[in-house]
């Protein structure tokens, strides 16, 4: 049973697309903490995508992230520094589809019964950790693959992809993984407790 099954158990078809709804929000909200880097910013994105997926399961956390990009794609700013659907055509492309795959990852950990907090934080750690695949991916293969201009995105070798896409993001992806399963094991903690 996932934590909003468990805090929310009619599941209606209304409840699930307010969750997804409100999902999307607080990843947009969460998107708009950014600390300025080039090419790519630091948000906090990632924090509430582990929140939402280990809260919601994998098929209701992969759908909020389709809704999030969906509104993207439809001029909505909600991506980081209040970008909208033009962000496809950048950077952090590889990373806004790869969020899809980070939902249903942490939402399927969550559906396999993991619940306590150490296991939680090496589940969103490696999670963490496999979102630099599309990201990466894209930044590479963008200008071959589309015909775009990477190379000013910082990512025409390796040396350059590591500097810009993966070193700074190594400790505050660590940080936000573990303080995603202190909020979700805290709330089952919690829950258990007020049932008890």
């Amino acid at each position: 049973m996932t934590l909003s099954k468990a805090l929310v158990p009619s599941q209606s078809l209304p409840a699930r697309a307010l969750m997804v709804l409100g999902g999307s929000l607080f990843i947009a909200l969460a998107a708009q903490v950014s600390v300025p880097m080039i090419p790519v910013p630091m948000t906090l994105q990632t924090l509430a995508i582990l929140i939402v997926g280990l809260t919601y399961g994998a098929r209701m956390g992969a759908l909020t992230l389709v809704a999030y990009l969906a509104e993207g794609a439809m001029g909505l700013p909600v991506f980081a520094n209040g970008m909208n659907g033009a962000a496809f055509a950048g950077p952090t492309a590889g990373f806004l589809i790869g969020f899809v795959g980070m939902a249903f990852l942490a939402g399927l950990a969550s559906d396999l019964g993991v619940k306590r907090f150490v296991p939680t934080a090496l589940v969103a750690i490696a999670i963490s950790a496999l979102l630099y695949v599309p990201g990466v991916a894209w930044a590479m293969l963008a200008d071959a693959a589309l015909g775009l201009d990477a190379t000013k995105w910082g990512a025409d070798s390796f040396s350059m992809i590591w500097t810009y896409y993966i070193a700074p993001f190594l400790i505050g992806d660590t940080v936000k993984a573990v303080i995603a399963a202190l909020v979700v094991t805290g709330a089952w903690a919690a829950l258990k407790g007020r049932r008890a």
